[in-house]
């Protein structure tokens, strides 16, 4: 099998694991592109694109959601989608050029990690929005905000996301939920325009390329969706919250012994 295609099947099948959960996708793609060898332009933007897989497991999931004719939720998502768009565009290059590394990565970890288990500590709030349908426009466009702060490598979109929607008022269930909606928009948007800037780097040859880690990352995220709709309605985010600590902890050891590149 040529080599790329192995790394691109990889790669896929963390996107999938990893794109929902508060775990940060991103930062993990990072890593195994830095462990396989795939780094450079044009596996970041490969592993952008290769988030729209993951985007098609939540479509396909909720269909019967998307398809319906549904004003309110289009609003929210719009208005969601909207502070995380601008932000990406003015600051997408200096994010690129800075923080796509181990360190900056682990710390993002390590940060977020400790957030969860803060907001983990007062469990018994009451949620002021119970159903996706309650959410107003202004509640979508907290949730927005909170998105931005996933334009981090390291941070995670469903965990700035859903942590932020229960911060403001939005049940666990709710803020995972549109967490899910969220993702369509933003994570289309984000890979057709990073493949649309950097066409260039591309030929016909790397379709089977992108083929094969939309795919992985397609099946493997859908599986993570079931499993994480259930895992919700009887547990918290704390162990995620450990083992973003102890993962990114280890990364900074790593690159400290010299074990792994910085």
């Amino acid at each position: 099998m040529d080599p790329s295609l192995l790394q691109a099947l990889i790669l896929g099948i963390v996107e999938g694991l990893t794109e929902f959960l508060p775990i940060s996708s991103t930062g993990h793609l990072i890593l195994a592109g830095e462990l396989l060898g795939a780094t450079g332009e044009r596996w970041n933007v490969f592993n952008i694109v290769i988030q729209t897989g993951a985007m098609l497991a939540i479509v396909w999931e909720y269909r019967a959601r998307f398809f319906k004719v549904d004003v309110a939720l289009y609003r929210n998502l719009f208005v969601a989608f909207l502070p995380a768009a601008v932000f990406g565009l003015l600051f997408s290059g200096f994010i690129k050029s800075h923080l796509f590394r181990a360190v900056p990565v682990a710390l993002a970890f390590i940060v977020g990690g400790v957030i969860i288990l803060l907001v983990e500590r007062n469990p018994r709030r009451q949620s002021r929005v119970e159903t996706v349908g309650q959410m107003t426009w202004l509640d979508a466009l907290k949730v927005g905000f909170a998105q931005c702060f996933a334009l981090i490598p390291g941070t995670s979109r469903s965990g700035a996301t859903i942590i932020g929607g229960m911060l403001f008022g939005l049940s666990r269930k709710v803020a995972t939920e549109f967490s899910f909606f969220l993702a369509v928009p933003t994570l289309t948007a984000a890979g057709a325009y990073d493949l649309f800037k950097h066409r260039a780097l591309f030929s016909a040859n790397d379709l089977p390329m992108f083929g094969i880690g939309s795919v992985a990352a397609f099946v493997t995220a859908f599986v993570v969706i079931r499993w994480l709709i259930r895992y919700i309605a009887t547990h918290d985010f704390r162990p995620f919250a450990w083992y973003r600590i102890a993962f990114g902890i280890f990364v900074l050891a790593a690159v400290q012994l010299s074990l792994y590149p910085g």
